[in-house]
């Protein structure tokens, strides 16, 4: 590959140009109406506006990427994450339009996409499945005796899409119906498909995710494992590699599961498999994610292997070199998510302008960013400015690094969870590793948390103050020496 279109935006964007470049690949960008002026489409070979502001008629539209795929004569496109990165009808068209998709088949996106038939594929090679009924259901009366069977709570939860979308916990026989509706309702609406499906509800669930990689010629292996317990509405703001909570042995057999769900596809490149950890330490199978996750910085910190490099070398037919064996872990990393959120009013978007933006630096901080001071935070993508990565050699460094990269991260214009973050890296429940995916709801909401995110606005406050006054100090000695010229 001599010229690849990167079919996305922001911080991910960025970071697939850097490694393009390194491999002497030259980097196409597209970009909306919104990201004129964006990091990103600077930091490209080439870049071409694709249309308005919104996603729908931009970043979306498929017509207008591939024309200028084709425009650009380029070889392979990367998507990145989110937008077309698992759309199997995309995967398809650049099939029948002779350009490589740097991610694997749309076959695997198709049966890895919808939660039942990926259930159903995984079954033939043993993975533990949460308890519950594996094929559609949409009549209350059959869901409400599947769900008596198996015994309350359970989960109802949407076959397609993800992100916490159509999925409803059910607490008593009483609530079926209502939270049923609601389910089917939401995942028409983000799906186009109400079809939904009732499981066992795992009590203090821990969110651990495989990193597995697959070649062309039937190699493949996991690069261990994330914990992505710190959530909010489903959604991770926190992760970490590896998880505090694993031995040897599970660590083993989840990643010998994770290798045979890659295996029930036929994948190719890089993907990631959802297990959920019950307080027993049993693992269940939730769902494979088709593509680079938001997360694998972390992966990369300790395993010391870039894998956006590595999906270009298995899209461009490469055998991968590594047998399991050959790959091993270093240290530890932690990543917050820097999201424009107020984590006070329910992590609610708070966009605005990066009045100031400084960021930390030691040989131990990685930031993955999409903005520059005094840049807009758009209202139509994801409110991610950053993401903030710190390794030690032990978790306890990793976590004592990330405070401090915190505190000298300085961000003035609107609010952000870099407090959040900080929050959970201090709270003794996160550090000694007893949490689970419920960490918000136990824990923050008190006077003490109130107390540090306040805290934190008056930093960002005091901050905002001091560029200010720099300002208008700057504007005195111009004036001053005006005068003197005068």
């Amino acid at each position: 590959m001599k010229k690849v279109l990167v079919a996305n935006r922001g911080e991910i964007a960025r970071r697939i140009i850097r490694t393009l470049k390194r491999m002497n690949i030259q980097a196409v960008a597209v970009y909306s109406e919104a990201d004129f002026d964006a990091p990103f489409v600077h930091e490209a070979d080439e870049s071409v506006c694709i249309g308005p502001a919104p996603s729908a008629e931009s970043y979306l539209v498929q017509d207008k990427i591939i024309e200028v795929a084709k425009e650009k004569k380029v070889d392979g496109i990367h998507p990145g994450y989110g937008f077309l990165s698992e759309n199997a009808s995309f995967a398809d068209r650049l099939k029948n339009e002779g350009i490589q998709l740097i991610g694997p088949s749309a076959d695997a996106m198709r049966v890895m996409g919808d939660k039942l038939s990926a259930k159903q594929r995984v079954k033939a090679y043993d993975v533990p499945l949460v308890p519950g009924i594996d094929e559609a259901v949409a009549d209350v009366e059959k869901a409400t005796e599947i769900a008596k069977q198996i015994g309350f709570p359970v989960l109802i939860k949407a076959s397609a899409g993800g992100g916490g979308k159509g999925m409803r916990l059910v607490q008593k026989e009483g609530e079926m119906k209502e939270q049923m509706q609601l389910a089917q309702s939401e995942a028409r609406s983000s799906f186009g498909d109400d079809a939904v499906f009732v499981e066992k509800f795992v009590t203090k669930p821990r969110h651990i995710e495989i990193q597995v990689f697959a070649d062309n010629h039937g190699n493949v292996i996991h690069l261990f494992e994330r914990e992505c317990s710190i959530q909010r509405r489903h959604q991770k703001v926190i992760e970490e590699a590896p998880s505090a909570v694993l031995s040897e042995s599970l660590r083993a057999e989840m990643g010998a599961a994770a290798c045979n769900v890659a295996k029930a596809c036929d994948y190719s490149g890089a993907g990631t498999v959802e297990f959920l950890l019950d307080a027993d330490h049993n693992f269940y199978f939730l769902e494979m994610n088709t593509r680079l996750q938001v997360e694998h910085p972390v992966t990369e910190e300790i395993t010391g292997l870039d894998l956006v490099e590595w999906q270009v070398r298995v899209a461009r037919g490469e055998e991968l070199t590594l047998n399991q064996e050959d790959v091993t872990r270093n240290g530890h990393a932690m990543e917050v998510r820097v999201y424009a959120e107020d984590a006070l009013n329910n992590f609610a978007p708070d966009i605005g302008t990066l009045k100031r933006y400084r960021k930390p630096t030691a040989d131990y901080i990685r930031i993955d960013d999409a903005f520059e001071e005094g840049m807009d935070i758009p209202i139509y993508y994801d409110p991610m400015i950053a993401k903030l990565v710190t390794w030690g050699e032990n978790r306890e460094q990793a976590i004592d690094r990330m405070i401090e990269a915190i505190d000298h991260y300085e961000i003035a214009g609107l609010r952000t969870t870099l407090d959040f973050g900080k929050y959970v890296m201090k709270h003794e429940a996160f550090r000694s590793g007893d949490f689970d995916t419920n960490f918000i709801k136990h824990y923050f909401e008190d006077p003490e948390v109130m107390h540090e995110a306040q805290e934190g606005e008056r930093r960002a406050l005091a901050a905002s103050l001091d560029q200010l006054w720099d300002g208008v100090m700057e504007q005195r000695k111009k004036d001053f020496a005006s005068k003197l010229i005068d």
